[in-house]
């Protein structure tokens, strides 16, 4: 199980994913655990998830802090799968339960009522390709393949 889950290819690309991922991800994950960025902060997020969406508030803990840890665990390349498909779980959670009545695109112009779900498909298929391919070899992972 371990092996699978530390598995990877020996390329660079993964690192340009988990990166990329990182500098997109981590300021959400901030802004709901820290407050920064303009965000809420974890009380503030709590309260909103649990009260205006409805959901269990272990589903509020395990969404602020998978984007921000999980976004941190990326950057590393330290259980890159895991992180990723929670992120990725996370993503098309949030596409289809709060963004989807909004169409599609991002509300560049201020038209919609919303965002649209347009940047959470491009972050999960991001995600996805890391669960796939793992962290490469500049990773926290790449190091510890065989040591389990």
């Amino acid at each position: 199980m371990f092996d699978y889950l530390f598995s990877t290819s020996g390329d660079i690309i993964p690192l340009i994913l988990r990166i990329t991922a990182f500098v997109v991800i981590f300021p959400h994950g901030a802004q709901k655990l820290l407050g920064w960025f303009g965000g809420y902060g974890f009380k503030g997020t709590y309260g909103f998830f649990t009260g205006q969406l409805k959901f269990p508030g272990i589903l509020a803990v395990l969404i602020i802090l998978g984007e921000s840890f999980g976004s941190v665990l990326l950057l590393v390349g330290f259980l890159t799968k895991f992180a990723a498909a929670s992120i990725a779980i996370i993503m098309i959670g949030a596409a289809v339960l709060a963004h989807r009545q909004n169409g599609f695109f991002i509300n560049w112009n201020g038209n919609q009522k919303g965002e649209g779900y347009e940047f959470h498909i491009l972050a999960a298929g991001l995600l996805i390709a890391l669960v796939v391919g793992g962290a490469g070899v500049y990773s926290v992972d790449f190091n510890l393949i065989g040591k389990f």
